[in-house]
């Protein structure tokens, strides 16, 4: 379990392709403090496990289910991507519950300048709208958001200064892609209420 909160921007090391998997290095400081082989990262809002790590960088296996639903498969050494070790009892839960399971990839539609912060439109599968509110939250590449405006097919967001400098959604450019997670909790009232037969 995540909070949404990134604490590095880590840099791809390497991408080793497998037959059906990819062995993916990350260079970083921070989650290695204390990280250890068997641990939860979250890398751009992806759940990974650290099967072996050195002074300066983690490896994780990424398989072949993870590759085709995220925009990990598009990662190449040099990337930056952003990085938060799971949260611990106690936490300050400064983002909201993630799950560091992406549902869709979504696509930067489009970014608008302000002079204290951008507001990006991110395109979704029609399929994620029920579970987005105005004023709700969604996680775009690991980062935990307040939801704007929620559409049909995309949804808005507005990005602080610490959010533009402190990830990649600082530099991500119309056309990019980008991990989708909706908020865990709307997930399963809409289950709890599809099963009563409320919703259709």
């Amino acid at each position: 379990m995540f909070t949404g909160i990134v604490e590095e921007l880590g840099t791809v090391a390497a991408v080793d392709a497998q037959s059906d998997a990819v062995r993916l290095a990350v260079r970083a400081t921070t989650v290695l403090a204390d990280a250890r082989p068997g641990d939860s990262i979250s890398v751009n809002g992806c759940c990974l496990t650290v099967a072996e790590r050195t002074d300066a960088t983690w490896t994780a296996d990424v398989m072949a289910e993870t590759l085709a639903k995220t925009a990990l498969g598009s990662l190449v050494a040099g990337d930056r991507v952003n990085l938060e070790r799971a949260a611990t009892v106690g936490s300050r839960l400064g983002g909201h519950l993630v799950q560091g399971h992406v549902d869709a990839v979504g696509h930067v539609v489009r970014r608008e300048p302000g002079e204290h912060w951008d507001v990006v439109t991110v395109s979704m599968p029609r399929e994620l709208a029920p579970y987005l509110v105005d004023k709700g939250s969604i996680t775009v590449d690991g980062v935990s958001l307040t939801v704007v405006r929620a559409g049909g097919e995309e949804f808005t967001v507005s990005l602080i200064p610490e959010t533009l400098r402190r990830t990649t959604l600082g530099f991500r450019e119309p056309g990019d892609s980008v991990n989708l997670e909706v908020d865990v909790i709307g997930k399963y009232v809409a289950r709890q209420l599809e099963a009563r037969g409320v919703l259709a």
